[in-house]
């Protein structure tokens, strides 16, 4: 796997959040022309692993306590920036639906971390004890494994972020072992027997379906997948030709119709595999002779990025933060399938079907390549954003 890129955002990564106060949580955060530093949440995957792509900025950490003192809001974008950049029904879809996590090792605060989150923002509890949300291994038990901060971060982001968009579903956090693909692909397993929609957060160098495919090839059920947050070049399992791959973008406020604007995220993975079969939907759009990422995307950028509650400490930080990486794009998307509720009846072509239900992005870049497209936002797909981001749920 490449090696994975840290320290200060330049260039297009340029655009920060300030916090905003509590009065105003439905607005965004506005955002000055100056630059953030962020790290990776989880150290780069060797060989047969895979790595999360969680990228948690260094310059916010604000305790609950402190916010309540101040009488403001976290940083970061809110469910309500989101729903409103999206177009999404969240306060009527989602019911019946189940939307289940896939991360590698235990975040024992998971449940209380995510009740804070929800209590902030308004949202209505989702516990074990009233059934919305259920914590397993990854053969589905209470055995538990170990703690690991990193992955605790990556795990708070993921369940903020399909709370944030579909505030209705249910929730199933699966741990698996370790982040290896076979212990990563048993949790795969056992996500598709408990849920409708899965997410997964994490990548490691492209492989191929033949080795690792059958974890991730469920009909009926939607998977979504995060391209990776080094730029150009491809990840798996989002390569894969079972899953929906996601793009990310820098995402702010515009004085335009839609009230937001986006362009192509230069962290966000892209570009062809060398080893998995096309979708169909891709035929005639990629320039790939094999499959193309992403298929579509959401807001990745760290410097534009999404408020998460996390209270195990890692690194020096703890409480609120804020998180940028395609694994913020990757549950988003993922909420926005449970808010459609079609995953039963589509599969991972739908969106090229349906794109016009799309917001296209069609400036930046995440680097050099020998097709433009492959690296570089346009009209219709290109590798960064796929065919856009989601306009409603029409697309899903």
């Amino acid at each position: 796997m490449r090696r994975r890129v840290s320290g200060t955002i330049l260039g297009g990564l340029v655009l920060a959040l300030v916090p905003f106060l509590s009065s105003a949580a439905d607005a965004a955060p506005q955002a000055p022309a100056v630059s953030h530093s962020f790290h990776h949440s989880c150290a780069t995957a060797r060989a047969g692993y895979a790595s999360c792509n969680a990228l948690v900025r260094n310059d916010v950490a604000t305790s609950t306590t402190t916010l309540r003192a101040a009488a403001a809001a976290p940083s970061g974008l809110s469910p309500a920036n989101l729903q409103s950049a999206y177009k999404l029904p969240s306060s009527s879809a989602g019911s019946g639906q189940t939307v289940a996590i896939v991360d590698a090792y235990d975040a024992p605060t998971a449940e209380a971390d995510l009740g804070v989150y929800r209590s902030q923002y308004g949202l209505p509890a989702c516990t074990t004890a009233n059934g919305c949300f259920k914590k397993v291994d990854q053969n589905g038990g209470t055995s538990y494994p170990k703690k690991d901060g990193g992955w605790a971060q990556e795990i708070s982001l993921d369940l903020d972020m399909v709370s944030a968009v579909c505030p209705n579903c249910k929730i199933v956090l699966v741990e698996a072992s370790s982040a290896s693909f076979a212990n990563l692909g048993t949790a795969e397993n056992t996500a598709a027997r408990l849920a409708n929609v899965i997410s997964n957060s994490y990548g490691g160098s492209d492989a191929s379906d033949s080795s690792y495919g059958s974890y991730y090839n469920h009909p009926g059920k939607a998977i979504t997948v995060s391209s990776g947050d080094s730029g150009y070049g491809v990840e798996y399992p989002a390569s894969s030709h079972y899953v929906t791959a996601v793009g990310g973008t820098s995402l702010k406020t515009a004085s335009n119709s839609r009230g937001w604007t986006e362009t192509a995220w230069s962290g966000a993975g892209s570009g062809c595999s060398s080893y998995n079969t096309a979708l169909s939907g891709q035929s005639g759009l990629t320039g790939c002779s094999r499959r193309a990422v992403a298929d579509v995307s959401a807001v990745a950028d760290p410097a534009t990025g999404v408020a998460v509650y996390d209270s195990t400490a890692y690194q020096g930080q703890s409480g609120w933060m804020v998180f940028g990486g395609t694994s913020v794009a990757a549950p988003v998307i993922a909420g926005v399938y449970g808010l459609a509720g079609n995953a039963a009846n589509i599969d991972n072509n739908y969106p090229y079907t349906h794109s016009s239900s799309l917001f296209d992005v069609t400036s930046g870049s995440n680097g050099s390549c020998s097709t433009t497209k492959w690296c570089k936002a346009g009209t219709g797909w290109d590798g960064p954003t796929g065919l856009g981001t989601p306009n409603g749920t029409g697309a899903f």
